[in-house]
């Protein structure tokens, strides 16, 4: 039974929340290195299919089994579509011609988009004010990022980025559809291993017409490398984190993860890869990271406790001496 979605985290899980915003930040950075050799759509397949096989292997090893209903299958492929193939294919394609940073920063607005259509496609979560304005703040962040370039002519980093948005976009609809699996009884290991075998089984013909990868050169050892991270330690042992902290943590937890990915993806960027940010996008980066506080709720309350108590303590100080 999950925990509380706002309890205290222990020490272990906070090094578990870390861990997977290392593995999802720094599948920015592997993505990076194999678009200099590899096009989208086999990075694409090689990364879901190399990550179905591994978790494939790990339920076999644990003794799981898939659900065999007809359904439910149709549910792996709707979630595989939305969750997978459309995201990682929009975000691949985005980070030819924008940095992995900026693409990180762009793709934590997953949640202000989770939260408008969440208001609009289900019963229980509610635009609230303070979400509204956590919403507004972001958005502007997203416009200081992108500029009021994008609407005078067609530019290819432009559309990167609202590529990227996209793929946020359908990150957001997929966690809003990838609450059926619950009502469905569905674990949350087969729900992971379920759609990322139904978008490997999509997209492997697509990259055999459009890439046909037989005729690509053979890549580098540090390509290689990098699609073997992206799919093992980015995608698959990320979907194991990410489930484990979900039953123990609670989601409203896991969105912390939203404020470190763009950290460790910025610094892989930065530091291994020599790329920079412009002031725009420090300056967007800051109003999705203040944006996504409000909508979280927890940093404004706790500053707010803060404030409160040394208020308080310096009240009483002064009462005592008068």
């Amino acid at each position: 039974m999950e925990r509380a979605n706002n309890h205290s985290m222990s020490g272990a899980e906070w090094a578990l929340l870390v861990g997977l915003s290392v593995l999802w930040g720094g599948s920015f950075f592997f993505i990076e290195v194999a678009v200099n050799e590899l096009p989208p759509l086999t990075i694409v397949t090689a990364r879901l299919a190399i990550a179905a096989a591994t978790l494939l292997a790990i339920m076999a090893f644990r003794g799981n089994k898939l659900p065999l209903q007809r359904e439910v299958w149709l549910a792996f492929l709707a979630m595989g579509l939305l969750n997978n193939v459309v995201p990682f294919s929009l975000i691949v394609w985005g980070q030819t011609h924008i940095a992995s940073g900026v693409a990180s920063i762009l793709n934590a607005t997953t949640p202000l988009f989770t939260v408008v259509l969440a208001h609009f496609l289900t019963a229980d979560e509610r635009l609230t004010r303070a979400r509204f304005i956590g919403v507004s703040l972001g958005f502007c962040g997203v416009a200081i990022m992108i500029g009021i370039a994008v609407f005078r002519s067609i530019q290819m980093d432009a559309l990167a980025q609202l590529a990227v948005l996209a793929a946020a976009l359908s990150y957001a609809l997929a966690g809003i559809f990838g609450r059926r699996f619950k009502e469905m009884g569905v674990q949350p290991m087969a729900t992971a291993t379920g759609q990322v075998t139904m978008s490997t089984i999509i997209l492997m013909p697509v990259a055999m017409i459009v890439d046909r990868p037989w005729t690509l050169a053979v890549p580098s050892p540090s390509t290689i490398a990098s699609l073997l991270g992206l799919a093992i330690l980015s995608t698959a042992i990320a979907y194991i984190l990410y489930f484990r902290i979900l039953s123990t943590a609670g989601a409203t937890n896991l969105l912390l993860v939203t404020f470190l990915i763009p950290i460790s993806a910025i610094i892989l960027g930065v530091v291994v890869l020599g790329e920079t940010l412009a002031a725009k996008h420090v300056a967007g980066m800051v109003l999705v990271g203040l944006g996504l506080a409000a909508i979280d709720g927890r940093p404004i309350a706790a500053i707010r406790r803060r404030f409160k108590r040394r208020r308080y303590r310096d009240g009483s100080l002064h009462g005592g001496g008068g």
